[in-house]
């Protein structure tokens, strides 16, 4: 419901309540495994954080704003690490590292990710929260090319074009790699990061 997430943000330093926000998160990223976002209700949510619904209701409106949620606390770790390393990292460290970083939050949360992916074009909220995700590894990786030597601009063989490319192909490449095991996950991932490589001109 519009106008809850202010009085989320003041709970934000309440220990009880980021214990019980937690344990939501925690319930919708299992239900998620177990019975798939259609068919997970408010009261499987509450049920499952051991709260009930009126309960459930204080933190989020929806099922639909608990799992955004889930998605926006999968991502948001990512996100400062990858800026700090796009700044600070030599480039070829610096793509090894984002490539290592996003295997390891797609093994450990790839169905969050895959439902951020499905419902991104049919759940606003989701769908805004995924498109800023996206924007921001967009940067990073554009940073990365142009520490690399390739041209600023968003002409297709400058950075900006060549970053947004390869953020989607990563994205989707990881979609459906995660689906099949974590041995075809590292594959993708050495794959991307090959041709992250050859785009920065760091491959011969």
């Amino acid at each position: 419901m519009p106008g809850r997430s202010p009085a989320r943000s003041r709970r934000a330093t309440e220990r009880k309540g980021d214990v019980r926000e937690r344990a939501i998160l925690d319930t919708c990223e299992a239900l998620l495994a177990q019975k798939g976002y259609d068919a997970m209700t408010v009261g499987d949510i509450a049920q499952g954080a051991g709260i009930t619904r009126g309960a459930l209701y204080f933190y989020f409106g929806s099922k639909q704003e608990a799992v955004t949620a889930l998605v926006a606390r999968t991502v948001e770790h990512l996100w400062e690490r990858s800026r700090t390393t796009a700044q600070a990292d030599e480039p070829r460290q610096a793509i090894a590292a984002a490539m290592q970083r996003t295997v390891d939050l797609w093994n450990e949360h790839g169905l969050v990710m895959r439902t951020a992916i499905d419902l991104s074009l049919t759940v606003p909220e989701i769908g805004e929260l995924w498109s800023r995700t996206a924007d921001l590894f967009i940067t990073a990786i554009t940073a990365v090319l142009e520490r690399a030597g390739v041209e600023s601009g968003t002409e297709p063989k400058q950075a900006s074009a060549m970053a947004r490319a390869l953020c989607w192909m990563i994205e989707r490449s990881f979609y459906h790699a995660s689906q099949e095991s974590r041995e075809e996950l590292q594959k993708a991932s050495s794959t991307c990061e090959h041709i992250w490589l050859i785009s920065a001109g760091l491959v011969g």
